[in-house]
Order: C-alpha cells, then structure tokens, then sequence
C-alpha cells in the first residue's frame, strides 16, 4: 500500500525547494551586468589556502601572482588579503558550508585564488556539510566555470563552459528519502541561468574567432531541463550569425574526444553543471592530467580561480604536501590575470607553463622527494618567464612537436 503521509511530507519538502528555486528567479532577473575592472580604483583579490595540500600550492601560486602584479601592487591599484577560515575543521566546527565570517571577508574582494577544499564523503569522519565549491559558486553567484585545455602537437584548443550554480548540482544537499525504500534528488535549469552561460561561451567564441560552439547535452533521454539548454543555444545562436553551433550528447562527446579524427574540429563547449564537471577532468586527463589544469569561476561581481583536483590529505599525512604540484593552481594565475585585464601576463604566463610541463621539463613533478617541491617549480615557472626569448622559445617548441605528431 502506497504510504500517503510520505506523499504529503514529500510534497511539503519539494514545495520548500520550488519556491527557493523561484525566488532566485526573481534574483536573476534583477542582476546587474559585469564589473569592469579598468574604473576599479583597487582591485582586491582574496587568497585562500583550503585545506590538505591546499595552502601549500597556493602558496606557490601566489608567489607567481605576485611577481605578476608587482607594478601594481607597489601602486596600490592590487591588494592581496589572506582569507581563512575555509578549512574542514573550521567548516565543520559551525556546520556550514563557508562560515559565515569567512563569506562575509570573501565578498569583500573582486577575485579571490583559492586552494582545493575537502567536501565530506559518507564513511569520512566529517558531518555531511555541503560542498564550499558549490556553497562559494552559489553565494557569489559564479555561474560559468571556464576550463582551457591546450595541447598543440595533437590540435587541440578547447575553452569549456560549464553551469556553475544550477543544474545537478544546485540542490545536491537537498534530496531526500521519501520512504525507506524511495530516494531522490533534483536537477534545477532556469531560462535566465542558461541562456546567460549558452551566452557566454558564443560570446568567447566571437571574441576569440573560434567560431565554433558544442551544447553537450542528453536531451533525447533528460528532456526538460536538458531540452532547454537545446532550445535556448539555437535561439541565442541567431544573435551571432558568425559562429557554427551543434548539439552532441554527452555520452560520444567522451568517446570523440580521443577521437584523433575528430577532437581538433571542437573548440568551444558549453555544458550544463554535472556533465561538464566530468568532460572536463576528461578533457585534462589528455592534457597530462588534472593537476595540469586551472578553473576560472566566473559571475558578474565576483570571479574566483582554482585548481580542478582535491585537496589530496593523504600527501600530507605522508608528509609529501610540500612535493605537490602547483601547476593547475598557477595556470589558475594565468586565467586570472586574462579575466582582470592582463592579457599579456597571462599570455607569458601559459607560454612559461607550456615550456616547463610538456616541453623542457627541467624539472619534474612527481609528489614525492624524488621530484621537485612545488616552491621550486614555481621559481622554475618564474624563470622562464622572465626568458627574454620566452615567446620565441615557445614557438619552437610547439612548431616542433607538431612536426614531430605528424610524422
């Protein structure tokens, strides 16, 4: 017999999450537009280190970001804080996701560099606390997550982005047990949260001449929520009558991008919240792996940057924290100083990067004292960038290992 108390208790809790859910409507649709970080008398930017391995690659992030920003700093148009209180211990302590005085400093600055969280697991000795990745992208309002993923011998130049704050993920800590016997969770897409990232990702292919934008989906079996991100992308597309568009299921998306065939015609992608966290650690892993790539969360006030790995506790109960590699927290800089209008820095910064990981490899992560610390890496980055031939170098090596992929 159907239990119809659980029907009505059920209801109650979905009714709760609908109308949550339709008061951020409201909050969208009266949002104003991007900051522009040129009219800013000072731009603050928020460091935190976060948890395990963490504050060590952070630490060595920072080091390049302030070599960077140096000019900028000593003109008082840079401020750096150092922001705790994101740690699991503090986390746990008051039972929130970001405490609320560590939200309060965060909302203080214009772009924060932020090191890799824990997030409670079942079986670990934490409370079931929510995610302060998704806690920060929903509070900040850091609706696009921007990943590159650049390997040029193979021709691939891929920018992905992800919905940041609906989809899976936005009610992930809000499912519930109907009955014993009955669980659910919920998917989330409002028309004002897709079309602004479908938006964005036309909006970079125009601007970087990929003209070429892919809407992954699985709109053949998740036909609402997945059937609007379809809808909207052809709608948005006749406003940039210059870019190709196509929508793929996100099932052969994986197996196309190792592809040889096929993975260099792609250049853009845009993805709703859960598919495009999987794609992307995907898309890395051909890169040289995830701690090779940076993330870039992106919102209209705020933006915040990041590796796309854990927070590897483990590496530091072993006492190897300082031997973690700091590579995806610095290409992190890098996709900071594009969004904060230093193009060129971030330009050299990728170009020292390239040369250090895939090319010369001086020296060599392995997460263990038979490889370099993270702190002699990011002097190693510092280095190259300061090559007075830096460009030229790069060209060289690219020019070569293309030469090389094709014989």
């Amino acid at each position: 017999m159907v239990d119809e108390k659980a029907i009505q208790v059920a209801q109650e809790k979905f009714g709760a999450l609908v109308r949550k859910q339709l008061e951020r409507v409201e909050k969208l649709k009266a949002e104003d537009g991007p900051i522009d970080y040129s009219k800013l008398d000072k731009l603050i930017i928020g460091v935190c280190g976060g948890d395990g391995i963490g504050p060590y690659i952070c630490a060595s992030a920072q080091k390049v970001m302030e070599f960077l920003l140096a000019d900028k700093i000593a003109a008082g148009k840079v401020e750096i804080r150092q922001i705790d209180g994101l740690t699991i211990e503090r986390r746990a302590e008051v039972m929130k996701a970001i405490p609320d005085d560590t939200l309060e400093e965060l909302k203080k600055c214009h772009v924060i560099l932020k090191g890799p969280t824990t997030t409670p697991a079942k079986g670990d000795p934490w409370p079931n606390i929510e995610s302060a990745n998704v806690a920060m992208r929903k509070e900040l309002d850091l609706f696009a997550n921007v990943r590159p993923v650049s390997v040029p011998e193979l021709g691939i130049d891929w920018t992905f982005f992800r919905e940041n704050t609906e989809g899976s993920y936005a009610l992930g800590s809000d499912g519930f047990f109907v009955s014993d016997d009955l669980a659910m969770d919920f998917c989330v897409a409002t028309h004002q949260g897709t079309e602004r990232i479908i938006r964005a990702g036309f909006e970079h292919a125009k601007k970087t001449g990929k003209n070429y934008v892919s809407i992954i989906v699985k709109a053949n079996i998740i036909k609402t929520t997945d059937g609007l991100f379809v809808d909207l992308a052809d709608k948005i597309a006749k406003d940039y009558p210059e870019v190709k568009h196509d929508v793929w299921f996100v099932d052969i998306t994986t197996a196309k991008l190792i592809d040889p065939a096929r993975r260099s015609d792609f250049k853009v992608f845009v993805l709703p919240n859960l598919y495009g966290d999987i794609i992307t650690d995907e898309a890395a892993q051909i890169q040289g792996g995830v701690g090779t790539a940076g993330s870039a969360n992106i919102g209209n006030r705020y933006a915040m940057f990041e590796a796309i790995h854990g927070s590897a506790p483990r590496m530091v109960t072993e006492g190897r924290a300082q031997y973690a590699d700091p590579c995806s927290m610095i290409k992190a800089v890098a996709l900071m100083m594009n969004h904060i209008g230093e193009s060129e820095k971030g330009r050299k910064l990728e170009m020292a990067l390239d040369i250090c990981t895939q090319f010369e490899k001086k020296l060599v992560m392995t997460g263990r004292s038979t490889g370099a610390t993270g702190d002699e890496f990011a002097q190693y980055v510092l280095d190259t960038i300061q090559r007075p031939d830096l460009e030229q170098a790069w060209q060289g090596y690219v020019d070569a290992a293309i030469a090389k992929a094709k014989n």
